[in-house]
């Protein structure tokens, strides 16, 4: 239903605003713009889930062999403690739950390469628990919402984007991004827990959230210590993790006696028809999101939010970094593109410019993230997930934007 809402809500809507655009202003090229992004967006949702086949079978095999070997099922029974809790329609050392963990550690490393396999694998494993197939369960609820807020500890990417923009400082970003990132991950696990009438207050549940606030606030004094190490550090363990699971898996297969090639060629087969099974999920979700983002609303809503904000007497220097802010649940390229047009525009070392690589890194692309992961194993009822996923993303800008203002304004 939410997705249903939320495609024609688009589509609607990009239609009133060129409506409006092509009587009030005489503007003709409106109607031209929309549908040439209609197009290129339908190639482009091809094209992703195309690009994703070879990636898709590289993990999947991979995944088959930490499987036969038994490392999926360790795994999950380091992790059951703590997922059991969060999960707990999930029976205790369910293979789902290895495949999570995988998942959260290559986003937290931000290995978007490793997540999206993980992630993808960690979907069916529940969808085989799902009584309802077409409707998304709680634990499918539950584990698209976390992945969604994007828990990342070193956003590399935006690093290296300031780098190319030539800031004196490119990781001046990292503690923001970390405390924004963490805010919407918390927020988006509270929500779904109330709903779900999980208990947080669990003395399991709580270890494991203290354990890990400790590790992002260790790293954060660390790297405010000694801050040119953020590259090196993320280069080693990100590439070096990847590395020592493909090796633990094969010495694994070989343990068990195993043939690793025959696995890894029968998980690999089914990296193909994930990556063709999402195809309609994504192009249907690109084409909204495209209609949307040309038909130039977003113009008429920074407008609005600046008028209102200065009218409250309030600071509007973060207003100019929205855009990202607005496109981030809606695209990653898009949002992306957004961050180096305002470093373009005001310098990579700006406030307006600090608080768009902020917002890049406080969450992940919901609605791309929804149509992929729920796409894969056919879920059209995804119930609550959008809302607490966009709460959770609101979480992380507005935490963005107080950090921003803490860290980097002057005057």
């Amino acid at each position: 239903m939410a997705l249903n809402f939320i495609w024609i809500a688009f589509f609607l809507v990009a239609f009133v605003v060129a409506l409006i655009k092509l009587i009030a202003f005489g503007d003709t090229s409106i109607f031209k713009i929309i549908v040439d992004g209609v197009f290129d967006a339908a190639g482009s949702g091809v094209q992703i889930s195309i690009g994703l086949i070879g990636v898709m079978s590289l993990f999947l095999g991979f995944m088959n062999i930490g499987e036969k070997a038994g490392a999926v099922g360790f795994l999950s029974r380091i992790v059951g403690p703590f997922f059991n809790k969060l999960f707990p329609e999930v029976p205790k050392n369910h293979p789902a739950l290895g495949h999570m963990m995988m998942n959260f550690s290559a986003n937290l490393l931000n290995l978007d390469n490793a997540a999206t396999p993980f992630g993808l694998k960690t979907m069916e494993s529940l969808q085989e628990l799902n009584p309802n197939k077409e409707t998304a369960s709680n634990s499918q609820i539950m584990f698209m919402v976390l992945h969604a807020s994007g828990l990342t500890l070193i956003p590399i990417s935006i690093i290296a984007q300031r780098a190319i923009m030539k800031s004196s400082d490119p990781t001046l970003i990292f503690i923001p991004c970390m405390i924004a990132t963490f805010v919407a991950t918390v927020t988006g696990l509270i929500a779904v827990s109330i709903k779900q009438r999980i208990n947080l207050f669990n003395p399991v549940v709580m270890a494991w959230i203290g354990s890990i606030s400790l590790l992002i606030g260790l790293l954060i004094y660390y790297f405010r210590k000694h801050p040119g190490n953020i590259e090196n550090f993320s280069k080693l363990v990100s590439n070096g993790l990847i590395l020592v699971l493909f090796i633990v898996f094969i010495v694994g297969g070989m343990i068990k006696k195993i043939n690793v090639y025959e696995a890894f060629i029968d998980g690999a087969k089914t990296g193909f028809d994930v990556a063709v099974k999402i195809i309609p999920f994504l192009v249907a979700m690109l084409v909204a999101i495209s209609v949307l983002r040309n038909c130039g609303i977003f113009d008429y809503i920074i407008q609005g939010f600046t008028w209102f904000f200065g009218s409250l007497g309030i600071n509007t220097d973060f207003v100019r970094a929205l855009p990202t802010a607005l496109m981030r649940p809606l695209s990653g390229s898009a949002s992306r593109a957004m961050m180096i047009s305002t470093m373009t525009q005001y310098g990579p070392d700006s406030f307006p410019a600090l608080v768009s690589g902020v917002m890049q890194g406080s969450s992940d692309t919901t609605f791309y993230i929804v149509a992929l992961y729920f796409g894969s194993v056919g879920i059209k009822k995804t119930r609550y997930a959008i809302p607490a996923a966009l709460l959770a993303d609101l979480a992380g800008i507005i935490t963005a934007i107080a950090i921003s203002y803490l860290f980097f304004h002057r005057g």
